[in-house]
């Protein structure tokens, strides 16, 4: 931790160039004697990248910020927030401490919060943001998280881990066990110290996998920001073994959207050609697959087992995600597109369709964009159709 980044001149110079070209600054080189460029460089793209991420860090002087790294696999204040909502008692425990947005969020509601840092320098970065910040409950300590919890002869109310993806799991699908630490073969141990562990896990997860990698979950939470999945949350109660409850939450701007339901329910639904409104769950919904609880518990048709489109005669106004207006269905077909589509800008979006969203603008020379929305799909018939819709919300 080079502490003369937090000399008065050097925070100006990161303040002054926020909107400045990186590239050109690095170029140019560092004005400072003790601080080379690649520092004042990390200094600035991190402090940018927490601008709408981490207002609190932003707006707060003096911050010293880790490598840009640790900014964008952290979590961001809303959803630190929204873990924080989960939790009860007077301690906890995070593992994995990283940059210490979730324990931030914990320290407003829990007395007691040890951080557990590997990383020396990143604790040490920790500990000084948080006297900045003005919090005085949170225990940095520089120590692998699962050691520690061998080394106390405490237990917490909670455990709280974020395990990291090993780097030597290649492709996008992986499992819990790929992780680090690896929780399956440690939650006999984790439950010696809590009865109660929430973990957080990356939005690719598989979530039938990571449940039967694990024991005693008792909650499944989907977190969706501006409808982009960030993060799935497994909470584990010890010697739970009731029905698992998933609950999805689509944080919005000026609402929030939120759907649960509980995992196993046998179901059956009805499906239909497109009426007069159509209907597409919004991102978490998608991720946790409850697409026949969606149709149950909303009163909706479904267009297509594999479609994950719905419609219905009457307007469902509390329907969690985005609802359109049909104004034509129109059967998919290549050469007589243009006889249908005369627009020149549109929102397009395929569901259950073989051809992507730019192979569909190549061949329509549609562009992005305008008050029209298009969706490319499949109906209850197998027959492709072309919905064209307004947007109501």
């Amino acid at each position: 931790m080079n502490k003369n980044i937090l000399h008065t001149e050097v925070q100006n110079y990161i303040n002054e160039n926020l909107k400045s070209n990186v590239e050109q600054l690095i170029f140019k080189g560092s004005p400072f004697k003790d601080v080379p460029i690649q520092e004042l460089a990390n200094q600035i793209v991190a402090k940018q990248k927490s601008e709408k991420k981490l207002p609190t860090w932003f707006q707060t002087k003096n911050i010293y910020y880790p490598p840009k790294l640790s900014i964008e696999q952290t979590s961001s204040e809303i959803t630190a927030q929204y873990k924080s909502e989960l939790i009860k008692g007077n301690s906890i425990v995070d593992i994995t401490g990283g940059f210490g947005v979730d324990c931030y969020a914990f320290s407003k509601k829990i007395n007691t919060v040890i951080h557990c840092e590997i990383h020396q320098e990143l604790s040490e970065i920790v500990s000084y943001n948080n006297q900045q910040i003005g919090v005085s409950n949170i225990e940095t300590i520089a120590i692998d998280g699962l050691e520690y919890l061998k080394s106390t002869p405490q237990s917490f109310d909670c455990i709280y881990i974020d395990p990291s993806r090993r780097n030597d799991v290649k492709g996008k699908v992986f499992l819990l066990s790929d992780c680090l630490p690896n929780v399956p073969i440690n939650l006999e141990f984790l439950f010696k110290k809590s009865n109660i562990i929430l973990i957080k896990n990356s939005p690719i997860l598989d979530i039938t996998s990571t449940i039967n990698d694990l024991k005693f979950v008792k909650e499944i939470h989907i977190v969706a920001v501006n409808n982009e999945v960030k993060e799935l949350l497994f909470l584990l109660n010890n010697n739970y073994k009731e029905r698992v409850k998933v609950k999805t939450v689509n944080l919005l701007k000026n609402n929030n959207q939120e759907f649960c339901f509980l995992l196993g329910n046998e179901l059956s639904i009805e499906y239909s050609i497109p009426q007069n409104y159509l209907y597409e769950p919004n991102a978490a919904i998608l991720k946790s697959g409850g697409f026949k609880e969606v149709a149950n518990q909303q009163k909706v048709n479904k267009l297509h087992q594999h479609s994950h489109l719905y419609t219905s005669k009457d307007l469902v106004e509390e329907f969690p995600g985005r609802i359109f207006k049909i104004n034509n269905v129109y059967p998919y077909n290549k050469k007589k597109i243009k006889k249908h589509i005369s627009v020149l800008k549109a929102n397009i979006t395929t569901r259950n369709f073989p051809k992507t969203v730019a192979q569909i603008r190549k061949e329509t020379k549609i562009k992005e964009g305008g008050d029209t929305y298009l969706f490319f799909t499949t109906n209850l018939k197998n027959e492709l159709i072309i919905i064209d819709c307004t947007k109501i919300y």
